[in-house]
């Protein structure tokens, strides 16, 4: 017996929308990874939705609980369902980088119908360089700069892309478990860091990273040559030494990175609201009435990241813009009729039945 899940494919939905009244939108269901990943892609495809079409979100696996990228692409691209109603919105991982030395890199670099964040994962945008002083404000409610992120997060990155470009090349070479993306994160952390003197975090790290690629070339002398071209390769794609961030694993870099930065940052920001309270107020019952406003108005640190959608103005966000701009342009004009795609949901429906 086959199950529904079993016949939704893009021929699907799209036959499903010849059903409905002519003036209704057509609708593209966009399949992606999990919950959380929800928010982010409605706001990416939100600006391309027409009178003639919108999108509709949703997990792949409607009846169970399995989430994922691989979850997301076994549904749609092993049953060959992606299509011009149906796409699959995913994390790039390291599958973009790999360039189709895996099965599942192929998948999501060869289908139009397959729309990639570039970016590691999400959590590669929700902390992008230009959007953290947002992150702090809504933090602290202080519009204080104390450090220029832009800057601190362009020399951390060019402080690790000589390693990181090996911990690539391992990838490629299918030798992860001789450097792995957790043995890449223990190099790049960031232990504390003085909000004061942020240069000594990156000289640390920069130490760090010299003395593992010191090994790496002692060890492995063979593979110089293809780590220099490699870094040709990446840099051609926009993995430049200014941008590294963007690539490492998302959840390396909230954890281990950027609440490292943020939470003294957003500690002395906090301090310094507090002196002005305590310097401002009448009587100590103000002083009371005034903190417990500000403490409650305030945000997690966590929390602002996980909400942060200041990060739109991302050179790789504007490249998920042209791959759906270029998906779109496949799309059949409004009020064109296939029969085969009625027959096709028909099909389906008995299916469903059996």
């Amino acid at each position: 017996m086959k199950r529904l899940t079993d016949n939704i494919n893009s021929r699907y939905f799209e036959a499903a929308d010849k059903l409905l009244p002519s003036k209704r939108r057509g609708r593209i269901v966009a399949f992606v990874e999990s919950y959380d990943d929800v928010s982010f892609w409605r706001l990416l495809l939100d600006e391309f939705e027409t009178e003639e079409h919108y999108f509709q979100i949703m997990l792949p696996n409607r009846g169970g609980l399995t989430k994922g990228k691989k979850s997301a692409l076994r549904s749609c691209i092993e049953h060959k369902g992606l299509g011009k109603g149906l796409i699959a919105c995913v994390d790039s991982d390291y599958d973009w980088l790999l360039q189709g030395t895996t099965q599942t890199s192929r998948e999501i670099i060869s289908s139009p119908y397959v729309i990639q964040t570039y970016t590691y994962a999400i959590e590669n945008y929700q902390c992008w360089a230009g959007s953290l002083h947002q992150i702090c404000v809504q933090c602290t409610l202080n519009d204080h700069r104390l450090i220029d992120f832009n800057a601190f997060m362009e020399l951390y990155s060019k402080a690790v892309y000589p390693l990181f470009v090996w911990n690539v090349w391992f990838y490629r070479k299918k030798l992860h478990n001789n450097f792995s993306m957790q043995d890449l994160s223990l190099d790049i952390r960031l232990k504390s860091v003085d909000v004061y003197h942020p240069q000594v975090t990156l000289a640390s790290v920069t130490e760090r990273v010299n003395h593992r690629v010191r090994w790496m070339e002692n060890h492995y002398p063979e593979a110089i040559p293809e780590v220099t071209e490699l870094r040709k390769e990446l840099t051609a794609m926009g993995v430049r030494e200014d941008n590294t961030y963007l690539f490492l694993q998302g959840h390396h870099l909230v954890e281990n990175v950027i609440l490292k930065l943020l939470t003294p940052v957003c500690a002395t920001l906090r301090q310094e609201r507090e002196n002005e309270i305590r310097r401002f107020a009448v009587h100590n019952q103000q002083y009371r009435n005034e903190i417990s406003a500000y403490q409650h108005s305030q945000m997690s640190l966590p929390e602002a990241i996980r909400k942060n959608t200041h990060y739109r103005e991302c050179e790789l966000y504007e490249r998920m813009r042209n791959d759906v701009r270029e998906f779109l342009v496949m799309l059949p004009e409004t009020g064109s009729e296939n029969k085969q795609d009625t027959e096709d949901l028909k099909s389906a429906d008995q299916h469903q039945e059996c």
